[in-house]
């Protein structure tokens, strides 16, 4: 009896049936990959897309506006072939090799070197690929995906509408849920127009109060106002003298080294004393992380009767500085005292009354206060970002330089100064929609 070997070789039909094998991956690759492209578009490349006349682009834009039929085809697309590459590569396995003679190596060579060409090949590289180039790649895919709608149009409206009972009950569930969106809008439809809006940014704030972080309205890191604790006592007063501030953090080395707080009235007593060691009198401080609800934050200065934390990042390092006072002014607006001319004009200037010059650290919340627009204004572009700077850093992409413009809706920046590694001043021009 002659014993069949293991491998049985390689004929032309086996070549045309391994060609054929190697398209299907590359369809598969090419349907995993435009479904993370068309969802990794930045808002600058939407904003593009919206100005510009080329058909693919519009494409692009088109198929975003309909997410389920577009995920449904990109599914319906992509487990068709891949059920293809199965078939085909099981046959072209039993033309090559012997299976029956080893049952281990037709499990290998069917399971684990197939799985193992779909995942990497046809799933994992072609999604990273299609993040970092997800501009190109979606506009180039538009058309092709286009067709692919039509042409599964009868099985995507079934997958659609089998997925409408799930979608039902959900929204039955969350039937009485708001958006802090919802809340906004509730707030501007309710008020009628001769409403103060001094009392319209008030319930505003009551209604995005509790889903506001401390990383919202601190004051970050470089604006922080701390002294040393090996500051000399009469240093330290003349420190108090020009900064005017009450509760002062002290630190030991860095920044990120803060030993305690000194209160300023905590030194009355000692002021004829030119060796006195203020240190003794610090009190403990309080630490919060920066992603700490400020309504919650709120509630430990009650409890704690304090008015001063320290914002600490992810690392333990300090992010920056929150107050009572900051807390406060996010429902009642700003809170006037004796020190804030001199902050005010330290974070912007007024040129006219449509040019502004601001301070690259500006938290978007105090700018959206200056100008009194919505603090869910810049919401599509804003991404990560909390200041001017980080907002035109999202936008952009880069750190643009001295003389760089750009502009989003009524807005008009335009950066007057910047070092290679920090944006630090801008201009700012409002051309404010009126009502004809």
């Amino acid at each position: 009896m002659i014993e069949t070997p293991f491998f049985l070789g390689i004929s032309w039909v086996t070549v045309i049936y391994l060609v054929i094998l190697l398209v299907l991956l590359l369809f598969s690759a090419l349907a995993s990959a435009s479904e993370t492209a068309f969802f990794s578009l930045l808002p600058n490349d939407i904003n593009d897309m919206e100005n510009s006349d080329r058909r693919s682009d519009k494409l692009v834009l088109e198929l975003r506006n309909n997410p389920k039929r577009f995920l449904a085809t990109i599914l319906i697309t992509n487990n068709l072939v891949n059920v293809t590459i199965t078939i085909f590569s099981t046959y072209i396995m039993a033309r090559m090799f012997n299976l029956a003679a080893n049952p281990v190596w037709a499990f290998i060579i069917n399971v684990v070197v197939i799985t193992s060409l779909l995942l990497i090949f046809g799933e994992m590289i072609p999604k990273i690929t299609a993040a970092k180039r997800a501009r190109a790649l979606s506009t180039a895919l538009a058309p092709t995906i286009s067709v692919l709608v039509v042409i599964f149009k009868p099985l995507s409206n079934l997958l659609i509408k089998s997925t409408m009972i799930i979608d039902k009950r959900l929204a039955k569930k969350n039937a009485n849920t708001l958006s802090i969106s919802d809340l906004t809008t509730a707030v501007d439809i309710t008020t009628a127009e001769e409403t103060p809006s001094e009392e319209r940014s008030m319930l505003q704030g009551i209604a995005t109060f509790g889903e506001k972080e401390v990383s919202d309205i601190m004051q970050p890191r470089v604006q922080l106002f701390a002294v040393k604790n090996t500051t000399k006592f009469d240093h330290l007063l003349e420190m108090i003298i020009d900064n005017g501030f009450s509760r002062i953090p002290v630190y030991e080395e860095t920044l990120d080294e803060i030993k305690g707080i000194l209160y300023v009235k905590d030194l009355l007593p000692h002021l004829e004393e030119p060796d006195f060691k203020w240190q003794t009198l610090l009190r403990p401080a309080f630490f919060v992380p920066e992603n700490k609800k400020i309504n919650d934050l709120f509630q430990d200065f009650r409890a704690k009767k304090i008015h001063i934390a320290i914002v600490v990042d992810e690392y333990g390092g300090t992010s920056g500085l929150v107050t009572m006072e900051d807390v406060l002014e996010e429902i009642v607006g700003d809170i006037s005292d004796e020190f804030d001319v001199v902050a005010e004009n330290q974070n912007y200037k007024k040129i006219d009354d449509k040019t502004y010059i601001f301070q690259a650290q500006t938290s978007l919340v105090d700018f959206c206060k200056v100008f009194e627009i919505n603090e869910l204004y810049f919401e599509d572009i804003k991404g990560e970002s909390d200041t001017l700077a980080g907002l035109i850093l999202e936008k952009e992409g880069r750190i643009p330089q001295a003389g760089f413009s750009t502009s989003y809706k009524e807005f008009v920046f335009q950066i007057v100064k910047a070092d290679k590694r920090r944006i630090i001043e801008i201009k700012v021009i409002y051309n404010e929609k009126t009502d004809e």
